[in-house]
């Protein structure tokens, strides 16, 4: 008999660098893109806008993977500790940790008997892999990675950053403004669908928000360089 396998890929797996791939990439365009259209705004020349634009883009992908390793790597210290801490109230209270187990089991569903059956084998097979994933909610699918995160943060950054640096560079400068704002609009909302997409939410809705906000801050960019413009001038 031929025997067959049944596969499953979960989007939850993708997590450890979805997050920091979307965010990289989005905080990429926007924050390039309304820096060029603010500069561009204010009256500057292309040789202005182009060094604003590549200062920010390193600035800001070396802040997003600092940002990324530090905030991962604080949630990595907390969970150890917790683990550390559950390993050390395992070896002292081994009793009370298994009433503990029973009656997380039965709290999901499961008649006394058979949550105190499941908490008996489990802790026999790996009590602390159990207290870590049953009772912390830790698990391997989910772990978190700082330097994965903080390299895909900055690499992303700069893939999102390079799309309105590569229009100041080939639009005529008194069109930079208009065209780098509606193509980054466009950009945002095939990479929302993207994002959306990867981790199996609505494509519309991610498109929508990651826009909304992307145009938000690009017309508060602009609005500060024609200020600022009107004043130098």
């Amino acid at each position: 008999m031929s025997r067959l396998t049944h596969s499953e890929v979960h989007m939850v797996h993708r997590i450890g660098w979805l997050r920091a791939a979307v965010l990289g990439a989005n905080d990429g365009l926007v924050s390039t893109a309304s820096l060029v259209v603010g500069v561009a705004t204010a009256g500057s020349g292309r040789p202005e806008i182009l060094i604003a634009g590549l200062a920010g883009l390193v600035a800001g992908a070396m802040s997003m993977a600092a940002g990324e390793y530090v905030s991962v790597s604080s949630q990595t210290d907390a969970e150890q500790a917790d683990i550390e801490r559950e390993t050390k109230e395992l070896a002292e209270t081994p009793q009370a940790e298994l009433e503990e187990l029973t009656g997380i089991y039965v709290a999901r569903g499961l008649d006394e008997t058979l949550a105190r059956q499941v908490a008996v084998q489990l802790t026999e097979k790996d009590a602390l892999g159990a207290h870590v994933r049953d009772e912390l909610g830790i698990s391997e699918t989910v772990v978190a990675h700082p330097i994965q995160a903080a390299l895909v943060s900055a690499a992303t950054f700069g893939v999102g950053a390079a799309v309105p640096m590569i229009l100041a560079i080939l639009t005529p400068t008194a069109q930079i403004s208009l065209v780098v704002a509606l193509t980054t609009l466009v950009a945002l909302a095939v990479l929302g669908g993207l994002g959306a997409m990867a981790g199996g939410a609505g494509v519309a809705k991610g498109a929508m928000r990651v826009t909304f906000w992307g145009a938000l801050a690009m017309a508060a960019t602009g609005a500060v360089g024609m200020i600022f413009g009107v004043t130098a001038g």
